[in-house]
């Protein structure tokens, strides 16, 4: 008797076949993948390293025009073990391919930045872990969302571009005595305006109380470095939206300077479901405002210069990094001329 039948969407899809035999990572290989390697791979590699995982799509709006190319070129990746894959299980249909970094990738990232591979803290299995963490959906929504922004950027006559992205470990080492944000970014535009923000992403299963807290952890980290960095709070539904603004509008209430908490709020189901993850629509609504609507990502209001850093410290890290870890990535593509055909 067949207890487990299988769904009807799933008949007559082609998925990914493993292939038979991978490169073995070894000192000749690393020779072999000096002359294979382009800027492109090591760029997706380095970001694969600092950001953990990202998916098929997430990749081809990182770096490629369209899905085959990337596909073909991730495939050749995969194979020289520069990059894992896994498929996580979804309650319908089938999930993209999930990408993280494998040994030979991260052995070329050591050696580029003068690093001992044996030194800089990777560990496969370690890396592999995320396929079974039960934050790995969090996890892609959160990069979905700057993949999306540095898409928007590639774009001809783009109003600009992303000029920063921490993930929550780099802040976590900056802030983590205070808050521990989901990701940090910075956007740039033509004419040199910054919009820099934390993101909270919110899925709708901690209780309110615990989310408004943050606001006055947030009140503490701008009391002691005189920055106030907007707060981006994305949620699952215009409902929990609502009720978020009404509990942090209480919560601000309550602080000695509620003007060094900038809160802007959004929810998915305010898109179609393709633009869930993208934040440079006119979808933000800020807590406290005079202005009618919601606004763009560029709309959102300007912190004052007093209270608005410059640059952050781990911006301009590079290979001298004397804590030996590596260096991160530019979180623009390398120049499309130094690309092989998309």
């Amino acid at each position: 008797m067949i207890t487990n039948p299988p769904q009807q969407n799933h008949l007559g899809r082609r998925t990914y076949a493993r292939p038979a035999a991978r490169t073995v990572a070894g000192s000749e290989h690393q020779l072999w993948l000096a002359r294979h390697l382009t800027p492109r791979d090591r760029w997706i590699t380095r970001m694969l390293h600092e950001h953990r995982v990202l998916t098929t799509h997430q990749i081809v709006e990182l770096g490629w025009t369209g899905r085959r190319a990337a596909n073909l070129r991730l495939l050749e990746l995969y194979r020289w073990r520069v990059l894992d894959r896994f498929q996580p299980l979804v309650p319908a249909g089938l999930a993209p391919m999930h990408y993280i970094l494998d040994v030979a990738g991260a052995a070329v990232l050591a050696h580029e930045d003068g690093l001992d591979p044996k030194k800089i803290g990777y560990q496969h299995d370690r890396a592999k872990g995320i396929a079974h963490s039960l934050h790995l959906a969090h996890r892609v929504a959160v990069n979905g969302m700057f993949t999306r922004l540095i898409h928007h950027a590639r774009q001809p006559g783009a109003a600009g571009k992303l000029t920063a992205w921490w993930p929550e470990e780099r802040c976590a080492r900056h802030f983590g005595d205070i808050v521990r944000p989901d990701a940090y970014g910075r956007w740039t535009t033509r004419g040199g305006a910054t919009v820099e923000w934390f993101l909270e992403l919110d899925y709708g299963t901690e209780p309110l109380h615990r989310v408004t807290a943050k606001l006055a952890a947030y009140h503490q980290l701008a009391t002691s470095t005189r920055i106030a960095t907007p707060i981006l709070l994305w949620t699952t539904t215009a409902r929990r939206e609502a009720r978020l603004r009404a509990a942090m509008a209480q919560t601000l209430q309550n602080l000695d300077r509620p003007e060094l908490v900038p809160v802007a709020t959004t929810a998915a189901d305010l898109t179609p479901p393709d633009q869930h993850l993208d934040p440079a629509l006119a979808r933000w609504l800020p807590l406290t405002t005079t202005r009618p609507g919601r606004l763009g990502l560029h709309q959102l209001p300007d912190v004052p210069p007093h209270l608005r850093p410059t640059v952050r410290q781990d911006d301009t890290a590079g290979p001298s990094d004397p804590s030996g870890r590596l260096h991160p990535p530019h979180p623009m593509p390398p120049p499309t001329s130094l690309h092989p055909a998309a």
